[in-house]
């Protein structure tokens, strides 16, 4: 073989080489940041929203059809009480439902 040392010394590490490391580990950072779960706090305000058009849908119609039969019970016009104020009732259901998906988020 041969005993001689070689005529050129190895290449120190080169600058290129270290900022391109940076911006990899940065770009994986990044990457890590994107792909983590969302929060739990959107989700949790997504079912108060849920919840509360349910809520308002069921009270609309249920509070109608209750408040008509109370009146069809005193005075005797049974059914129109009842569905008259149960439409009324849905009604105003919709438009609280409206204006709930009209507000812009928190």
């Amino acid at each position: 073989m041969n005993d001689q040392p070689p005529a050129r010394d190895p290449i120190a590490e080169d600058a290129r080489i270290e900022s391109l490391e940076k911006r990899l580990q940065a770009a994986k950072e990044r990457e890590e940041e994107r792909n983590r779960p969302a929060s739990s706090a959107s989700t949790d305000a997504n079912y108060r929203m849920g919840s509360r058009v349910l809520s308002e849908l069921v009270g609309g119609i249920g509070g109608g059809a209750l408040i008509g039969w109370v009146f069809d019970r005193f005075v005797g016009t049974s059914p129109w009480g009842l569905l008259v104020m149960m439409f009324l009732g849905i009604i105003v259901a919709f438009r609280n439902i409206i204006r709930i998906s009209n507000r812009r988020p928190d």
